[in-house]
């Protein structure tokens, strides 16, 4: 789904037939504020383009001046963006565009802790496609914001092999066999691998990625030595702040988190007006 049409549904949500009441109720038309949108805590910004896009698509009056950038790390009481103008359209797109802000940039900020962890290691931190329905773009590129690589943005444009994939059509090397039959070599193929036995077979049918699932520590050592750098390896599966650092250890190429766009807390920040004039 395209930026502006979520933008645009989700002001539809809040904003109704009836528009704000309350400040509708309280406010002239021609009354004018400012207003700070700020960081209550520290963190990595991303969706700063989407406030403007939030606020222009209410007034393209307003002033709109962004003081940080998608990708800037802030500390608590930084200020963030500046709106001037009608006090009515501030009020309308407070809500909307911290909701944007406040969840990407949580998951920007818990994407950046994750490498952070991994600093020193050459391991790499992928997305997943466990994202909200709708903001899957948006939620990708606050994981780039955050210093991670995004996998694949769908199932159009690379081909996974997972576990149902192999038992239903009774293994690896058949389920290779009917992709390369179905495509040729048109996509990149990449194959979920459970145990070492997986791992060989995927190896055999010299696919170009092999992702280890719900492999342990001593299991993932394994592999890296089978595989020998001969093709990248992805470790995925119940990665968490806690064993990142370890499972990176194993000289994996990549760890793959579902929880960092799933289950990231939404950063904490608030929108302050001034006096209306």
């Amino acid at each position: 789904m395209r930026e502006k049409e979520i933008i645009h549904m989700a002001l539809a949500e809040d904003l109704g037939k009836l528009k704000d009441i309350t400040s509708r109720g309280i406010f002239d038309e021609k009354s004018q504020s400012r207003a700070i949108i700020i960081a209550k805590e520290s963190g990595v910004i991303s969706g700063i383009p989407v406030v403007a896009d939030v606020f222009h698509a209410l007034d393209k009056s307003l002033k709109l001046r962004p003081l940080v950038r998608d990708g800037d790390e802030v500390s608590k009481s930084t200020e963030l963006f500046v709106i001037e103008g009608k006090t009515i359209s501030i009020l309308e797109g407070e809500r909307v565009s911290l909701n944007f802000l406040g969840h990407l940039s949580g998951i920007a900020s818990t994407v950046h802790k994750f490498v952070q962890a991994l600093k020193g290691t050459a391991v790499r931190v992928l997305d997943t496609r466990k994202t909200t329905p709708g903001l899957r773009d948006l939620e990708k590129k606050a994981v780039r914001a955050g210093g991670g690589i995004n996998h694949r943005m769908g199932l159009y444009d690379r081909v996974l092999i997972k576990d149902n994939h192999i038992k239903a059509r009774g293994g690896i090397t058949a389920a290779v066999e009917s992709i390369r039959s179905s495509y040729g070599d048109d996509f990149f193929i990449e194959v979920e691998a459970s145990d070492l036995a997986e791992v060989e077979e995927a190896l055999h049918c010299q696919v170009d990625q092999i992702l280890l699932d719900n492999m342990d520590t001593p299991s993932l050592r394994e592999a890296v030595i089978l595989v020998d750098k001969r093709i990248p390896l992805e470790a995925s599966g119940n990665i968490t702040l806690d064993n990142a650092r370890a499972i990176a250890e194993t000289s994996v190429d990549y760890i793959s988190v579902g929880s960092i766009t799933h289950s990231a807390r939404a950063l904490d920040l608030s929108l302050k007006m001034s006096e209306n004039k």
